[in-house]
């Protein structure tokens, strides 16, 4: 898969689908890379798009900056690859700190957004005395000493034991995740709040959430449903922080959804 320089960066990036189909561009969460999405990929494909999907400054395959990083410089981030890729107006879905990225977008950039999907996210995330602790954590013990409650997280009990194999898989993903990335971005979450800003968003926009989702949970999705006006919400059961793994059927049905919309 190939990378490209975007601003002072480079960002590792895959295309999936036809080229002259309008294209969706999908955003990872902190601790993870792009191949978060590989369950939505058939889904989006079938509805007609071409997919670009790419690692998010200081994760995966992409460049690691120095920090800290902010919401509004990984939002420029997205649109410096579609300037560099030639890309005008696209649709955007985008996972956790993803999402707040999309809120991003939809607030500064709105002209480049057809519609948005906003997954598993918050327009404010507790402010540096809730990210402090799990900062040092990553600081003193790099990704190990995170690892396990973020799978906790992210999957409910009766999620990981149903898929061992694939909570596996997301295992590796976070600890693979150079930890200057991780603080980095971190510090963004931890600096950003949209709660009034995305009052602004007029694209259409879906809301998914996990009903047992602890980090983003559902009265986050509800406060964002409430200030973007038409905006739809869509609450999953059984799942937790990964809607987009833990329950791929549900949550690719509600894309599809409001994509054939």
């Amino acid at each position: 898969m190939p990378s490209i320089s975007v601003g002072d960066t480079t960002l590792h990036y895959r295309f999936d689908g036809p080229e002259d189909a309008p294209v969706i561009l999908l955003s990872n969460s902190l601790a993870s890379n792009l191949g978060m999405w590989d369950d939505q990929i058939p889904t989006l494909l079938e509805a007609g798009y071409r997919v670009l999907r790419y690692d998010s400054r200081g994760h995966g395959q992409s460049g690691v900056t120095a920090g800290p990083y902010s919401i509004e410089q990984l939002a420029d981030d997205a649109v410096g690859l579609l300037d560099a890729l030639g890309l005008g107006r696209v649709s955007f879905m985008g996972c956790s700190k993803g999402g707040m990225v999309g809120q991003m977008l939809g607030t500064r950039h709105h002209q480049r957004i057809d519609r948005l999907v906003l997954c598993a996210t918050a327009a404010y995330a507790g402010g540096p005395e809730t990210w402090a602790p799990r900062i040092a954590a990553v600081r003193d013990g790099g990704m190990a000493a995170v690892v396990d409650g973020t799978i906790e997280r992210w999957f409910t009990a009766p999620g990981r034991a149903r898929m061992p194999a694939e909570v596996e898989r997301i295992r590796q993903m976070i600890l693979s995740t150079p930890p200057a990335g991780f603080i980095a971005c971190g510090e963004a979450i931890a600096a950003m709040d949209q709660r009034e800003s995305i009052r602004a968003i007029d694209r259409p926009t879906l809301v998914v959430v996990g009903e047992h989702d602890p980090g983003t949970p559902v009265s986050a999705a509800e406060l964002i449903h409430d200030r973007i006006s038409g905006s739809e919400l869509v609450v999953l059961r059984d799942c937790a922080h990964f809607a987009n793994v833990e329950q791929a059927a549900a949550f690719n049905a509600a894309i599809a959804g409001f994509l054939g919309r």
